[in-house]
């Protein structure tokens, strides 16, 4: 299926909602996404049933990111520490882990790809990923635990998406979302659907650090990173929008 192309004009308020709530095909993801998305799938299945125990460590070893790495004289390591703050986003503990995170990104990286294009997609998703962990490491700097997961980058696609999918009304238009112009910071804090939105999400993430606060860290959810790529997202998508 084919995007709108770049100069249709969308439907504005309720009537852009009543549009999109006729005519909006249930699938319409863009190609790139369904590439990034196959590629997740396809890491987390070789990883699962066709590489040997021994290899996978080794491939989490050099690919996840360790806080514990930058802990350490650089001179003692390999280059891992280089690579690891991108690449970690690319594997994941499970398919729960996978499928989750592939949700997330349907709903929020449709629209984003869609206004920006793959090529500043990856660029977006390189930056997005060393910016989440960033706060992470900067809350657990030297942990032995690894991260892995692409939940910085979601989040980030998260933060991006709220400065432009909200229609006048409040909804998410997702078929003419991409079209929509780019909120400023200052008016997106003053939109009450992006601070409601912004307000639940980042609820939740301070709810589920207070659990593992509380329950001595169970369940290994980095909730700091995925703060810290939604804020990049939010903050900073402007440098990556070609709109407005």
């Amino acid at each position: 299926m084919t995007d709108q192309p770049d100069g249709a004009t969308p439907p504005q308020g309720d009537d852009a909602d009543n549009a999109v709530r006729v005519s909006e095909p249930a699938f319409n993801l863009p190609a790139g996404l369904v590439g990034i998305l196959a590629v997740l799938v396809a890491i987390h299945a070789v990883r699962t049933y066709l590489l040997p125990f021994a290899v996978d460590n080794e491939l989490i070893l050099n690919f996840a990111f360790w806080p514990a790495r930058y802990d350490h004289p650089l001179a003692d390591q390999n280059f891992a520490w280089l690579w690891s703050p991108v690449t970690y986003s690319l594997l994941h503990g499970s398919w729960e882990h996978v499928i989750f995170n592939g949700f997330w990104m349907v709903a929020f990286g449709a629209p984003v790809i869609r206004r920006i294009g793959a090529a500043r997609l990856a660029l977006f998703w390189c930056l997005s990923a060393v910016a989440a962990v960033a706060l992470h490491v900067a809350f657990h700097w030297g942990d032995t635990s690894f991260v892995v997961g692409a939940s910085g980058v979601v989040s980030g696609l998260m933060g991006a998406a709220a400065r432009f999918v909200f229609s006048p009304s409040g909804r998410i238009s997702r078929q003419f979302a991409h079209l929509n112009r780019r909120l400023t910071i200052a008016e997106a804090l003053s939109n009450r659907s992006v601070v409601v939105f912004a307000g639940i999400w980042f609820l939740t993430n301070f709810l589920i650090g207070l659990g593992m606060f509380a329950f001595g860290g169970a369940g290994g959810i980095a909730w700091e990173a995925h703060i810290g790529g939604f804020l990049f997202g939010f903050l900073l998508f402007g440098l990556f929008d070609p709109r407005n």
